[in-house]
């Protein structure tokens, strides 16, 4: 892949960094015990207030990738971060008392006023003067506003602020910051699961983070407790007796193309065989397409194995079996055909209402009705007394039309 003068990687890559230490500052966070409130571009790329909405934490992020960014004296990226902050101190947005950190992927070079500011080795008098010295010397234009916002202040004032000012310099990058994501949900899974657990948090935090940014005016902060029972509930899923179900199949809705796509299908032929109803049709393909992506998504994770769901299915058709016959034994085989269709949509209210479990955990009904249906679809199972022979019938004659 090649890049232009125009990319937007290194932007993209910077608010994918922003979303990915959200995450990581409020598991962090959460581990405390203490109610908090995270937002993201909001009073700093990322924020952290109480429950009652007083700043806790601001944070700055600046991502480089593929380049190595030095945190001089003139730094852009740190005289942003200051512009940020001092403004944010004369609007008094940013009370006295909330930390704010600087985390970059850069590096502060020795005896840099940013290196001034670490935890380590820290100097804030120094840090102040070198700071001092450069706003009023530099003739960086972009830096002005900054300069600006910093000289307004009073020497006490500057020194007030700086002293909250934590650099946290030679963060890992956009790709390396999931090791750290992993040591931090490393009791949640098991060894082998970490990987899939993370990504299914990941993909929670990043739609609770459209849907904050998308609020707009009227910001909807995320509250810890959202984080810890997400995290709680993704735990319960991933016991050994549960699975995860994934929030997108919870959340699909049939669309024309998925609905045509299976329009021909061996399922959908023996629900219209037992002249099953338009919307019946339509809610059995939804669930067949969802089993059929849950229960791939399974196997691929490496959460399921192929002996696991041979036995499941097996346990399936036992139980139908079991349906099955004794619809065959109430619905005489000279009967009308009105009538055995009529028993076959009880069968087929069976397969609807069947709470048949691949694990204990797993309770989401979508996962047996659709795998009844896949299983319809082979077909090892069936609603109509005579189902192999009236599907055998049909597509020979579909055969025979088409030949």
């Amino acid at each position: 892949m090649t890049t232009t003068t125009f990319s937007a990687t290194d932007s993209a890559l910077g608010y994918l960094y922003q979303v990915r230490v959200g995450l990581l500052w409020s598991l962090r966070r959460a581990k405390a015990g203490d109610g908090f409130l995270v937002s993201l571009e909001t009073l700093d790329d990322v924020s952290f207030e109480t429950k009652g909405g007083a700043p806790l934490e601001l944070l700055q992020t600046k991502h480089h990738l593929n380049r190595e960014a030095s945190l001089t004296n003139a730094s852009a990226d740190l005289w942003k971060s200051m512009r940020v902050w001092f403004e944010g101190h004369a609007s008094e947005q940013i009370p006295a008392g909330t930390e704010l950190h600087l985390l970059t992927t850069g590096t502060a070079p020795k005896g840099s006023a940013a290196a001034y500011l670490r935890v380590e080795g820290r100097d804030v008098g120094k840090a102040l003067a070198l700071m001092e010295s450069t706003a009023r010397s530099s003739e960086s234009s972009s830096n002005a506003p900054a300069y600006r916002a910093f000289l307004a202040v009073t020497p006490a004032e500057r020194r007030g602020i700086l002293d909250r000012v934590i650099v946290l310099d030679r963060a890992p990058d956009v790709l390396a910051i999931e090791d750290d994501l992993k040591k931090e949900v490393f009791w949640s899974a098991q060894p082998k699961h970490l990987d899939v657990f993370l990504k299914r948090l990941e993909g929670w935090w990043f739609r609770r983070v459209v849907k904050q940014l998308a609020s707009a005016g009227d910001v909807t902060c995320i509250l810890s407790d959202e984080i810890e029972a997400e995290m709680s509930d993704l735990r319960e899923q991933f016991k050994q007796d549960a699975l995860p179900i994934d929030e997108d199949l919870l959340a699909f809705e049939l669309d024309e193309y998925t609905c045509a796509s299976h329009a021909g299908a061996t399922f959908v032929r023996q629900l219209e065989i037992v002249e099953a109803g338009k919307r019946r049709i339509a809610a059995s393909i939804r669930d067949y397409y969802r089993a059929f992506e849950q229960r791939s998504r399974w196997l691929r994770d490496d959460l399921l194995h192929i002996g696991d769901l041979s036995r499941y299915e097996r346990r399936l058709v036992d139980e139908w079996e079991l349906v099955f016959e004794a619809m065959k034994d109430d619905v005489d085989a000279t009967a009308a055909e009105s009538a055995k269709c009529k028993a076959a949509r009880e069968v087929l209210k069976w397969a609807e209402r069947a709470t048949i479990a691949i694990r204990p955990g797993v309770t989401e009904p979508f996962v047996v009705r659709g795998s009844l249906h896949m299983l319809a679809d082979e077909p090892r199972v069936g609603w109509h007394p005579d189902f192999r022979d009236r599907l055998a019938s049909l597509f020979a004659t579909e055969g025979g039309e088409a030949g």
